[in-house]
């Protein structure tokens, strides 16, 4: 039953089929994780810039500049 079922599954027009939803796959947990690293290395730059902020080496209108800088996120 097993051996048939792989047979049909990568059967000629099949392939194409699997193929494609394999780099579907792919592309969408790639995609994925991508976001989840971007948000964390934002996070932990926003999380520096209050901490120099809170010490005092950097003024809050500096921080916000910093904040601001860079691509606008989809998040």
């Amino acid at each position: 039953m097993e051996k048939e079922l792989i047979e049909l599954i990568f059967a000629g027009d099949n392939i194409i089929f699997v193929t494609g939803g394999t780099i579907a796959i792919v592309a969408i947990l790639f995609g994925t994780i991508k976001s989840m690293v971007i948000a964390g290395h934002r996070e932990k730059s926003r999380r520096e810039i209050a901490a120099y902020i809170a010490e005092g080496s950097m003024t809050p209108e500096q921080g916000e500049k910093l904040m601001n800088a860079g691509p606008k996120s989809k998040c």
